[in-house]
């Protein structure tokens, strides 16, 4: 005998009475509908993001060592890819230098493409885990030990895969022919007094979590790519210092002209981490769970 809602539903529905038929009714009083469920995962409540998000630190923190290290330099690897585009791109509107809005953009638009590429793969970069391996920390779900660790293990992969990065560049700038370009990038990162260089930083790690937010916030479909290339777009628009890219591309300008010096790519690294780590888990990480959790 069928229980009494589904012979009720039977009666009322106009579709032949098959096995089949059947079959859909008990699964629709059972579970639901899938179209639902997909409604239901694309536009995701801010609680719902804030345990994706603790729950996504907790595994990056829980990683190997060795693995963690490998994909952190994998990292630093792609990036070389954002200083090559912005790289070609600066050689290419050098002729029409008294417009520089234009070089700006043209900069801005080809800026994220590595960071798509790196993002999209699942690579550990620095500023993406600034601010998610922070979300169990204050969660106390995870030290500060392993927080300080994971940021180690990922600052120097990524610093180690933007040395051979760089290096690689330069050794194809015969094919790519964008010297002149990486020159002119090294002096932006290094033409700034430490107060502006800081908070141009701050202002990028910023981005680079709102972005890694944005990433758990949507879901995994072209949107993700969307969400990086905004926020990546915005730092090159606004000529903001990232870490990473920028070591990649301060190293090939001390590896192409004398102009530049050990100690400036030292200052430059150390200033934009720092600013970095401020912005993406200060003004993210931390104003994030402390307002989603009041809620809760």
């Amino acid at each position: 005998m069928m229980d009494e809602p589904i012979e009720q539903a039977v009666t009322e529905n106009s579709e032949p009475r098959t096995d089949r038929s059947l079959e859909r009714l008990v699964e629709d009083q059972s579970w639901v509908p899938v179209i639902v469920k997909r409604t239901d995962e694309a536009v995701r409540h801010p609680e719902d993001v804030l345990v994706a998000v603790i729950e996504e630190g907790l595994e990056q923190l829980s990683r190997r060592t060795f693995s963690l290290g490998q994909s952190a330099v994998a990292a630093g690897l792609m990036l070389g890819f954002t200083a090559m585009a912005v790289a070609v791109v600066n050689v290419a509107v050098q002729p029409f230098s008294e417009w520089p809005m234009l070089e700006r953009l043209a900069v801005a638009l080809v800026y994220p493409l590595g960071f798509v590429v790196c993002l999209s793969s699942g690579a550990e970069l620095f500023t993406e885990h600034t601010a998610t391996a922070v979300y169990p920390v204050l969660d106390r779900k995870a030290s500060v030990t392993r927080l300080l660790r994971l940021w180690s293990i990922v600052i120097g992969g990524n610093l180690i895969g933007a040395v051979l990065s760089a290096s690689l560049l330069t050794l194809a700038d015969p094919v790519i022919g964008a010297r002149s370009g990486y020159i002119e990038i090294g002096r932006h990162l290094v033409g700034f007094s430490t107060l502006p260089l800081v908070v141009s930083a701050i202002l990028a790690g910023w981005l680079m979590a709102l972005g890694a937010w944005l990433i758990l916030a949507t879901p995994p479909t072209v949107s993700q790519i969307v969400s990086i290339y905004i926020v990546t777009f915005l730092i090159g628009v606004g000529g903001l210092h990232h870490s990473i890219a920028g070591s990649v591309e301060m190293f090939i300008a001390l590896l192409m002209s004398n102009e530049f010096t050990i100690a400036q790519s030292g200052r430059f690294i150390g200033l934009a981490l720092f600013g970095n780590l401020i912005g993406g888990s200060l003004f993210v990480a931390v104003l994030n769970y402390a307002h989603i959790r009041e809620t809760r």
